[in-house]
């Protein structure tokens, strides 16, 4: 997202809201070093907040809502939307508040996103779905948060491993993409192309 438009990036900065205690600064310094950028630059140009709480998820969103203006931030990370709305909100009984507030929550990134005309990248977590293993489905899991999640995302993109290395990517609804699927590979350069 740092590199120049000349070279496909979006000249901007990044944000990144970690929920889950996964952010890793070596990750950013090794993809760094893969386009020849200084790895500590880049790093400075990635703005990272750790949430305890789905409040302090909330305020840490208006946080980088107000660096927005002052900088030319081209990419908002949400990791993982739903791991303290499972923690916060615990039981059926608080079912009802849980999805008020998450709705709250993705309405705000999507005002974010055209606002500041920012990409916004929420990861999700899944469950096992007990009703799944009656159909014929090879992987019977579906994402956390319900509809209020499936309603509130653009483009939703299910991950998974594959054999060895590899890692898939489908296209589960988009309104503008057919349903698909991509493989791909982790490596210290970051997201490669996957060789069999």
């Amino acid at each position: 997202v740092q590199l120049p438009m000349s070279q496909g990036g979006g000249a901007g900065k990044a944000a990144y809201i970690d929920t889950e205690g996964t952010f890793r600064p070596e990750r950013i310094k090794a993809i760094a070093a893969r386009y020849n950028l200084d790895p500590e630059a880049v790093l400075d140009n990635v703005l990272v907040g750790r949430a305890f709480t789905v409040d302090s998820q909330m305020e840490l969103l208006h946080a980088v809502g107000a660096k927005m203006v002052e900088d030319p931030y081209k990419l908002l990370i949400v990791d993982s939307i739903m791991a303290l709305f499972r923690t916060d909100f615990t039981g059926r009984g608080e079912l009802a508040e849980r999805q008020q507030k998450l709705g709250q929550m993705m309405a705000l990134l999507k005002k974010i996103s055209e606002e500041f005309n920012v990409a916004v990248v929420v990861t999700n977590q899944v469950m096992s779905d007990p009703g799944g293993g009656m159909t014929f489905v090879v992987d019977p899991k579906k994402p956390v948060g319900g509809h209020v999640m499936a309603h509130a995302s653009t483009q939703r993109i299910y991950m998974r491993k594959g054999k060895a290395e590899q890692r898939v990517a489908k296209v589960v609804d988009s309104p503008c993409l057919p349903e698909a699927e991509a493989s791909f590979a982790l490596s210290d350069d970051g997201v490669v192309d996957y060789k069999e």
